[in-house]
């Protein structure tokens, strides 16, 4: 029996594995290391439960649990919600204004889900102005505000959520304001004496500089700018001289591959049921309503394959991704829809994505791409002789990743929009101008 519990909305997702009567969580998150276990004389009871120690905030979020033997599988999945009480508000005394206002400062950490911070006068008036500054971590919210007053009494400092509610008291008293008034008046003085005995200082010390000094300075600067304004043109130079080149070979390259262009039509009988297929076979939508499954459709990746494959020679097609978040589009095998399936070339994959504003490569590991500009339109390349997989960006006429050193047989066009869901009712769409 293989039981994996993973997340979903992770890109590494694996949060345990047991499998052939053992755990092996050598690809486990890093972060749940030593902190997640199976108790192994339940599971004969069927009981598959993850004991997860030591929670933190950043345990939130969706699990799955995938369940399967020989002749069996199913699995569930189960939105895990974390409430965590931060540290108490600490204030901090930041100094006068030059009207004489007292800042204070409140600060408080490690809250899930995010607090409300207020500042109250000791008649319990709010005296909380502007916005609090809000930061997120893996430990969970931190908030940090400041406020003025103007005034001598007890200033309360009250964060909180929905159960709990942490407060710190600060006694701003008249003595505390009474010393700013002198400070401010002595600082005044001692800083007119400064100036004064400054200006004198500077007008006997520096009145016979050197003029030969001052000359080699200026003379340093300016070669120090000369060689600077030549590094700078040098670059330039070759910059321009690599744009020049791009603008040849890249237009040259899609020219040929275009030559090797194919009519892909989707197979609307291998779409996950939520998606909508137009009539034409070319393009494909998140239906937001789920219809017949069937043997041959995708039941977790919303994916659908192209009608005809390929085994041999070159083939190329170009997809609009335009105004889409989410999808992963590139070739596949024709098996391997059922369950859980891993997008990589392990499982007959071979594709490039863009999933939480990312994009990626999912080749052995998920490589990020660095992309200047998003792509509208994506060409995809397949040379079996040369065993290589290539996605191209049209518009910008710029190469985006290949998988070189590939082996594979038969091929299908394959195109997806993520993972069970996809909220972007935007379609991809086969171009047709071939």
């Amino acid at each position: 029996m293989r039981v994996e519990w993973f997340r979903p909305d992770l890109i590494e997702s694996l949060v345990h594995l047991y499998v052939d009567h053992e755990d092996k969580n050598t690809d486990q998150i890093q972060s749940y290391r030593g902190r997640t276990k199976l108790n192994h004389e339940e599971l004969q009871r069927g009981n598959a439960s993850l004991k997860l120690s030591k929670f933190r905030v950043s345990d939130e979020g969706h699990y799955k649990c995938f369940i399967q033997s020989e002749s069996w599988y199913d699995d569930a999945t189960v939105n895990v919600k974390v409430e965590a009480v931060g540290s108490p508000p600490v204030i901090t005394v930041d100094g006068f204004d030059r009207s004489g206002g007292l800042h204070l400062q409140c600060e408080s950490e490690g809250w899930n889900p995010e607090p409300d911070l207020e500042w109250l006068d000791s008649e319990g008036v709010s005296l909380s102005s502007g916005t609090t500054e809000t930061h997120r971590n893996t430990d969970g919210f931190s908030l940090k505000h400041t406020i003025t007053v103007h005034h001598s009494g007890k200033i309360h400092c009250r964060v909180k959520m929905k159960h709990h509610m942490l407060e710190t008291l600060i006694d701003t008293s008249n003595n505390m304001f009474n010393s700013w008034r002198t400070s401010v008046i002595m600082i005044s003085v001692f800083v007119v004496l400064s100036v004064i005995a400054g200006l004198l200082i500077a007008a006997f010390a520096h009145k016979y500089r050197e003029q030969t000094q001052l000359r080699n300075e200026k003379n340093r600067i300016q070669d120090e700018k000369n060689r600077i304004q030549n590094e700078k043109n040098r670059i330039q130079h070759e910059r321009d001289q690599l744009l020049q080149s791009q603008k040849i070979i890249i237009p040259k390259a899609l020219t040929h591959l275009r030559s090797h262009r194919v009519n892909v039509i989707l197979d609307a009988d291998s779409a996950h049921p939520r998606l909508d297929v137009s009539d034409d076979g070319k393009q494909v939508r998140d239906g937001n309503r789920r219809k017949e499954d069937g043997k041959d459709r995708f039941s977790e990746n919303l994916g659908v394959l192209g009608k005809d494959g390929f085994s041999s020679g070159s083939f190329y097609f170009e997809v609009q991704v335009k105004d889409q978040t989410r999808w992963d589009l590139g070739v596949a095998r024709e098996s391997c829809r059922k369950s859980v399936i891993r997008l990589s070339p392990d499982d007959g994959y071979w594709i490039v994505s863009l999933r939480g504003g990312k994009y990626l490569a999912r080749d052995s590991s998920y490589d990020s791409l660095s992309l200047t500009v998003n792509p509208q339109i994506v060409g995809v390349f397949v040379d079996y002789e040369k065993r290589l997989v290539s996605f191209y960006d049209v518009e910008s006429m710029s190469h985006i990743y290949t998988f070189t050193g590939q082996s594979f047989t038969g091929k299908y066009p394959f195109v997806c929009l993520g993972y069970q869901y996809n909220e972007n009712s935007t379609p991809l769409i086969i171009c047709d101008d071939y």
